[in-house]
């Protein structure tokens, strides 16, 4: 039989068989002597010193839990722990149950979750949300036995999209540090310091795909049991729905009993100041039991105004790691692996092509590679340079010169009269310094390859030369109509040079 306290009307109240008496704080006492051995401090006391014995009844220990959000977190956490203490103390049939007092909410978490101030706050928010977490006195959560399956052990629907996975993703310079922040997060969900981990970045760069690899990692290699995939439009609906329904306390146990919660584009939650207030307690819960939380951004943190402060500084405390626009060779390698996983064999003068003209983000690569597939069908044509350049110039308009860094270098070096390799070799002469300088500044201008490509074109150079490079070709052309000139003359020939 399930027993109630309930503190508001006693004469209602099932009479229990101790009351506190010697006998059950002993065992409690011991309990919480061998619970101080396994769990840090801060866990003991926010979770178990709270706890208070009521009755002992045979091998059953009856202890009494202030709210029901307190109990179902002690369910869904620490019962394996306490079914194992209790057997310790009184033997193998030992048991607890749980009794909670029906005079505090299950609305509301423990006071060693959030301080005052941010209680304060919530209560504002219910008073002026049409009653959204309006307690009902005469609804008491049951109080289950350890014994029974945990609330929230189950795995749910994730909302993950299975094709979204590490080995898909496409490493390169613009996303190295996000990228390897996102597998060791995967690997360790909330074990790490990136907790949170944000990943910012421009729209079309591939955050959603990286960010949804991190939860069907964890969830395909038993690191997570629970992991949740959820925009902030989406969830700042189902919020407002709760609101409406009465059952904010439901959404805020599910989200709160994730093992890693993937928030996606947290930049719409500007301006939205309740589903904040919200989210900031919901990110609270998870972080401090240990609980992973991955975020998405189309900017930094400190970057998102509507934001209250409070909010920032939580997403501030992890990893903030960002995406960049892919550089050439990433470009290139994308589209090689897009279209072999189509069954498409390209030819590489193609990719090279589409490769160099398209070049803003990873969604319109992705865009012009099935536009090709299709007018290479719809057509009846085979996919050559003509048809990749028809279908370039549908989608971006204009087409950029078809122009490699070799290229460049062959008509600097033409220009200067000197052998190609000298570029490349560590010779100081004035000449062949400025000759290198300027095809460097040429190559970056016109072919949109990364710094540290370019520099791996002029003998393995850092990108740092690179950029001392562009900077003295910018300051002696505005300051020098004769250098100036001789830019425009290469520019001229690059273009007449072009295959396009």
């Amino acid at each position: 039989m399930i027993t109630f306290l309930d503190t508001k009307n006693p004469e209602n109240s099932e009479v229990l068989t101790e009351n506190l008496n010697g006998q059950s704080s002993d065992v409690w006492t011991q309990c919480l002597s061998i619970i101080g051995e396994k769990v840090n401090p801060q866990s003991f006391n926010a979770w178990f010193e709270p706890m208070k014995p009521l009755s002992v009844d045979g091998k059953i220990l009856t202890l009494q839990v202030p709210s029901n959000f307190f109990h179902e977190w002690i369910e869904d956490r620490y019962s394996d722990l306490l079914s194992e203490v209790i057997r310790d103390v009184l033997g193998s049939s030992g048991k607890i149950n749980f009794l909670v007092n029906s005079e505090m909410s299950d609305n509301e978490p423990s006071k060693t979750l959030w301080d005052d101030q941010d209680k304060s706050s919530e209560r504002k928010e219910r008073s002026s949300s049409n009653n959204f977490t309006d307690i009902k006195k005469d609804s008491q959560y049951p109080a289950y036995h350890t014994s029974k399956e945990k609330t929230y052990d189950k795995p749910v629907n994730s909302a993950l999209n299975p094709k979204n996975i590490f080995d898909n993703y496409i490493k390169g310079e613009s996303n190295q540090l996000a990228r390897a922040a996102a597998y060791a997060v995967a690997n360790n969900p909330g074990g790490t310091q990136f907790n949170p981990l944000v990943i910012y970045g421009d729209v079309g760069l591939g955050k959603t795909h990286l960010i949804q690899s991190i939860g069907n990692h964890a969830l395909q290699n038993g690191k997570a049991k629970r992991v949740m995939y959820v925009t902030s439009e989406v969830f700042t609906l189902e919020f407002v729905d709760s609101i409406q329904t009465d059952k904010v306390n439901n959404f805020s146990n599910f989200y709160r009993s994730m093992d890693i919660l993937i928030v996606d584009d947290i930049q719409f939650f500007e301006g939205k100041d309740k589903t904040q207030d919200h989210f900031f307690h919901t990110f609270n819960t998870l972080y401090q039991s240990g609980k992973q939380i991955v975020l998405s951004s189309d900017r930094p943190p400190k970057e998102l105004k509507g934001l209250n402060d409070r909010l920032i500084s939580r997403f501030q405390s992890g990893l903030t790691a960002d995406i960049q626009s892919p550089d050439l060779e990433m470009r290139t390698a994308i589209l090689r692996k897009k279209s072999e996983d189509n069954g498409i064999e390209l030819r590489q003068d193609v990719i090279e092509f589409i490769a160099s003209n398209v070049t803003s983000n990873i969604r319109e690569l992705e865009g012009c590679l099935i536009s090709l597939l299709a007018h290479s069908s719809i057509r009846n044509r085979e996919i050559d340079l003509d048809l990749a350049k028809d279908v370039v110039r549908s989608i971006i308009g204009e087409i950029k010169s078809h122009i490699t860094i070799e290229d460049i270098q062959r008509i600097v070096c033409d220009y200067f009269n000197i052998p190609e390799n000298f570029i490349r070799a560590k010779n100081r002469k004035q000449e062949i310094v400025l000759a290198r300088q300027l095809a460097m500044y040429l190559s970056k201008e016109i072919t949109n390859s990364s710094l540290k490509t370019i520099g791996l074109h002029f003998g393995g150079r850092d990108h740092s030369t690179v950029i001392h490079a562009i900077q003295t070709i910018e300051d002696i052309t505005k300051s020098e109509k004769k250098y100036n000139d001789m830019l425009q003359q290469l520019r001229s020939k690059i273009k007449i040079g072009s295959r396009v």
